[in-house]
Parts: structure tokens; sequence; C-alpha cells
């Protein structure tokens, strides 16, 4: 079968009445929500968000690094985990890589899409990103760029399907060497601990 080609569908931003709708629904389920107008709101956002020395997971997420927000976290400011991982033996090391990815103090990601009914949903090839924003991370934050917005959960699938993981195919087998696939799904319809979810949903359209 063959991997579809990205629609224009999934890439337009959603409405000011609708973020709004996103908004509330999330807040409705315990998330911290911020509606803010582009990516560089978002960067400096963050920056207060994140404590100076925590430990820090970035998920790998094209708004993260588009944002510039990828670049910061993985400095010398912070404990950050991404750069720790890759730099260790996969080999002899992989139980503690495992659990570096999946306790970070703050996970910090994007997602594939949010819905107006108030869900977030990740799609991960290997998984390795999901247990930290699943619950194992203390504070998690999303970047979520207006695209992502879609009315409920169907078409959060299709999103994925139809237009987020044809572009992430491309970046994969740049960075990689081989394609993506969606192995794994991460659905979070509630955030039961008050102040651990954070959404930062954004006016603008960022990433995929």
């Amino acid at each position: 079968m063959t991997t579809p080609t990205p629609t224009t569908t999934f890439a337009e931003p959603a409405t000011a009445d609708s973020l709004e709708r996103t908004a509330a629904a999330l807040t409705a389920h315990g998330f911290t929500v911020e509606i803010l107008d582009d990516a560089d709101a978002a960067r400096a956002r963050v920056k207060e968000l994140v404590p100076a020395g925590a430990s820090v997971f970035t998920g790998a997420s094209e708004t993260l690094r588009l944002s510039g927000i990828e670049e910061d976290l993985n400095g010398e400011r912070y404990d950050a985990i991404r750069s720790r991982a890759v730099a260790m033996d996969r080999a002899t090391q992989a139980d503690e890589i495992r659990r570096l990815l999946a306790s970070p103090d703050v996970a910090v990601a994007s997602v594939a899409a949010v819905t107006e009914a108030g869900s977030l949903v990740i799609a991960s090839a290997s998984g390795s990103q999901l247990p930290g924003f699943a619950g194992g991370a203390a504070r998690a934050i999303w970047v979520v760029g207006a695209q992502k917005v879609v009315p409920d959960l169907d078409a959060a699938l299709r999103r994925i399907e139809e237009h987020a993981l044809p572009l992430e195919n491309v970046r994969a087998q740049q960075a990689y060497g081989q394609p993506s696939a969606v192995n794994r799904l991460l659905i979070l319809n509630a955030e039961y601990q008050p102040g651990r979810g954070t959404v930062l949903l954004l006016r603008e359209a960022i990433g995929f």
C-alpha cells in the first residue's frame, strides 16, 4: 500500500472561535491552556515555564525545531535528556536510556492533532517519547499550531494518516534513511493532576 500525499485539508489554521472552543474543552479536562499569537511567543513562554537546571526531554517535533524551542531546551541551561541519550551506547545502556526518556522533570513536544472536544493525539513510530507524556514526566508542555485543531477523534486519525504521516515520512527518510510509521498512538482525554499538563495553542500554523 502506498503512503498518501499530504492534503491541504489539515493544513489550514483553525478559526478564532475554534481555538476558543478547543481551549475551553481542554481546560475543562484539567489541562492548563494558553492561546498565543505565534511561535516566538511560545518560545518565550516555554523559557518561562521550564526552570533552569531541570531535566528536559524534547520529543521529535518539527514545531519545536522550527520555533527554536528544541535548540533552547537542548542547550546548557537545562539537563537535556535527548542529548544525553544520543551520546549513550544503545547496546549496553538501553535500560538507562529507557528510564531517562520515561521520567524527566519536564517533557516538551507537539501533538499530531487536538480535538475541539479536548483530546490530545500523539503519534509515534518507536513509542520512546510516549511514557513521559502519558504520566512519567513531572510536567508536560505541548506546543500546538492552529492547523492541528480538528473536530473529533475520527478527524484526528485522518489528519495523522492523510497529512502528518506523509510529511514525517519525508523527514524520516532524510534524517534516518527510512520511512516513518504510526506504530503507537497516545490519546490524552484529560489531565487528572492539576498543573501538570500545559497546552500552548498558537494562532498560526507551524509544524506538521
